[in-house]
């Protein structure tokens, strides 16, 4: 029984028990915490998180849980109060923008784009430019050729018909940049304006756009985060009051991509697309994590993930972690393998003996890591699983110290099995 026990504490799915949600204070740096004693959470497993995101190019990020800060780090010259770049991710600021525009009666999503930005705004003709609507900008179904040198370009020129509006998926960022001309359009305000009346001083959100890319510190792309984990109401107020539009943008848009709804993209969806491919790759986006979060994604890894069933909200800015995107990348992935394990039900230390969890790591000359084990764990018969849960290796051991190379494993975070409980492992 006790095998049992202790296998399905790898595969159980992620958990969490809700609370009302906290909003800080608009006018003040006062954040509240998170009691740790009060959530069963692998605090301890944060250590390895931490050293994950410092091997990523990281600069800051942070855990809301019920809006509280349950955790927040910063890492090199970086901190609370430095500036960076949300890129892509900033789309979704947008998505709000013009869900409170149509709110407001200043345009509809259903409108063509060019009652907005007049005739002639692309190279196409005329009965093919009026059949591509906001509706289409905001959901990557424009047509227009995603195939062109600067994928950033919103003259005429740059925009080329390749398919009827609705009938293919790109991610394509020029249409995208056009939504910021249609909400000029249809107000008198400007972008910046539009986006401290509507949402900024509202939530007491900082930060401003810069050629058509949003900048702020760490805690406000958290608050944004926040107010869409709250569905758009801050604090009891409502700031996209428009239920149906977040609930649209939020959900699957189309049914070529179906993880994309109105510039948000959509885990636990049976199908994903990705940048700059027409592949459509089976399953969720992000195996390892909660099935209905919903992800802000940026260029370079920066992140917004909102898990509504465990009211938290991540989020992080930085360089990129290895493998330069336009949104989704491995990063993701790696990354909800390590937090499924902090966020997991823990089970009971009288399972876990100490020296089953101490495995320590010290690094040789040539840079490599050397790892000892405790004496107690020779000639043992030991069990790997990966984050995912699945098994990896079977072994006996028969040295207490080894390189990485011994057991040809990949660095990443592994669980080791023993008959008498499981151990923690983080191979650098």
């Amino acid at each position: 029984m006790k095998h049992i026990v202790l296998l399905l504490f790898l595969i159980l799915p992620i958990t969490g028990r809700t609370q009302p949600l906290y909003f800080p204070p608009i006018a003040s740096s006062q954040w509240d915490t998170v009691n740790q004693a009060s959530m069963p959470w692998c605090w301890s497993c944060l250590d390895t998180v931490s050293s994950f995101l410092a091997s990523k190019n990281t600069k800051g990020f942070l855990i809301l849980k019920d809006g509280k800060i349950a955790y927040e780090r910063y890492y090199g010259t970086f901190t609370k109060d430095s500036i960076w770049y949300w890129a892509s991710a900033g789309k979704t600021l947008t998505s709000m923008l013009i869900g409170i525009a149509q709110e407001k009666g200043l345009l509809s999503i259903t409108h063509k784009t060019s009652q907005y930005l007049g005739q002639g705004w692309t190279s196409l003709t005329p009965q093919q430019e009026d059949s591509i609507t906001i509706r289409h900008q905001l959901t990557m179904t424009t047509g227009l050729n995603d195939a062109v040198p600067d994928d950033d370009c919103t003259a005429d020129t740059c925009l080329i018909y390749r398919a009827p509006a609705g009938s293919r998926w790109a991610y394509h960022n020029g249409p995208y940049l056009l939504l910021q001309s249609v909400l000029d359009s249809c107000s008198p305000l400007t972008l910046a304006q539009l986006t401290n009346q509507w949402i900024k001083l509202r939530i007491g959100m900082a930060g401003a756009w810069f050629d058509g890319t949003y900048y702020s510190r760490l805690r406000d792309f958290a608050r944004f985060g926040l107010l869409n984990l709250a569905k758009g109401v801050w604090n009891g107020q409502s700031i996209l009051g428009d239920t149906s539009y977040f609930r649209q943008a939020t959900t699957p848009s189309q049914s070529i991509n179906r993880s994309y709804g109105y510039l948000w993209w959509l885990n636990g969806q049976p199908s994903h697309m990705l940048p700059t491919t027409q592949l459509i790759f089976q399953g969720p986006m992000i195996p390892n994590a909660p099935m209905d979060l919903i992800a802000a994604l940026g260029k370079n890894d920066q992140k917004i993930y909102i898990v509504p069933s465990m009211n938290i909200v991540v989020v992080r800015m930085g360089e990129s972690a290895g493998q330069p995107a336009f949104a989704l990348s491995s990063f993701d992935n790696e990354l909800w393998g390590l937090l499924r394990l902090v966020f997991q039900p823990q089970v009971s230390t009288q399972t876990i003996p100490a020296d089953l969890q101490s495995i320590v790591m010290q690094r040789n000359g040539d840079g490599s890591w050397m790892h000892k084990l405790p004496e107690s764990w020779l000639n043992q018969k030991i069990d790997l699983f990966n984050v995912s849960g699945q098994k990896v290796k079977s072994m006996l051991i028969e040295k207490l110290s080894w390189n990485q190379t011994d057991w040809q494993l990949q660095p990443g975070f592994y669980l080791i099995k023993s008959e008498h409980g499981i151990g923690k492992l983080f191979l650098p």
